[in-house]
């Protein structure tokens, strides 16, 4: 049985949710035990409690939000504890709100059929990251849930992207190219979304000529330097399509015990641009 009660996030809610709070923006929860402002740290449950005050603060103004599983699996039970918290505590005061485990899992396929068993089932999260080197028996089975969604890695916001990513396949074509391609035999618009990062917002125009009708999940604006008008510019489509985070620029904008109304002033100033940018293609009233 699930942890907590099943939740369907389907691609109608997504849109609703854009439009009535003229935003598509997610918060990243990267919530670095080590940075946490001083008056929390060392406390019980300090992770959860500037969780828990972000989310308040900042949920009036996002769609999303996004743990990043690495945050909390690094401090082994205690992090896990939290992390499930978290996730309680947003199914049960902000039940609209689409919930991504930040994962970038994918192994052979009983593994990554543990894997969607503990996103899905025993955390119920909304959608989970997933890389897809391995190919389709490693995707495939977190694609089988109702109402849960895929964010498949396409093209990353990190340096190392270049590595790999831009490489020429035989088919004269970037290697991130034949990866969206490919995975559209897999899944639909209606469960599988890409990440595509907010630096490389100019080739989102090759993205939206494969891809018209999926949503993309956006990393990379704040900290990381993308700049959000180019990436609606290139990214929006007729139903909104993009999903944009902000982690580090809008989570630790401030140290101090007023730490949540000052990430509240940054997330709004995010949903505004927005909310103008949607307004400018005719996606809002």
């Amino acid at each position: 049985m699930p942890l907590f009660k099943p939740w369907e996030m389907n691609l109608q809610s997504i849109i609703g949710q854009i439009r009535q709070k003229k935003s598509f923006l997610c918060i990243g929860l990267d919530s670095d035990v080590g940075k946490l402002p001083p008056h929390l740290a060392g406390k019980k449950n300090s992770l959860f409690e500037f969780n828990r005050q972000i989310i308040d603060a900042t949920q009036e103004f996002a769609i999303a939000f996004k743990p990043n599983i690495a945050f909390y699996e690094c401090l082994g039970a205690e992090g896990w504890n939290q992390l499930e918290m978290t996730v309680q505590y947003i199914r049960d005061r902000y039940p609209d709100l689409f919930l991504i485990a930040d994962a970038k899992r994918g192994d052979i396929g009983n593994t990554s059929k543990k894997y969607a068993e503990t996103f899905f089932k025993h955390f119920d999260f909304d959608a989970v990251t997933v890389a897809p080197y391995m190919g389709s028996d490693s995707v495939i089975p977190f694609l089988v849930y109702p109402g849960k969604w895929v964010i498949l890695l396409a093209l990353t916001s990190n340096p190392g992207a270049g590595d790999f990513q831009f490489l020429s396949t035989t088919k004269q074509e970037k290697l991130f190219e034949t990866v969206i391609k490919q995975s559209l035999s897999w899944g639909y618009p209606e469960n599988l979304m890409f990440v595509v990062g907010a630096t490389k917002a100019s080739l989102l125009v090759k993205i939206r000529e494969i891809v018209p009708d999926h949503f993309l999940l956006i990393p990379g604006i704040g900290a990381q330097g993308g700049d959000l008008a180019e990436v609606a510019r290139y990214g929006l489509n007729g139903n909104g399509g993009i999903i944009v985070n902000s982690s580090r620029a809008i989570i630790f904008a401030d140290a101090t015990e007023q730490f949540a109304g000052v990430a509240a002033v940054r997330a709004k100033e995010v949903q505004s641009q927005m909310e103008g940018l949607l307004s400018e293609r005719g996606l809002i009233v």
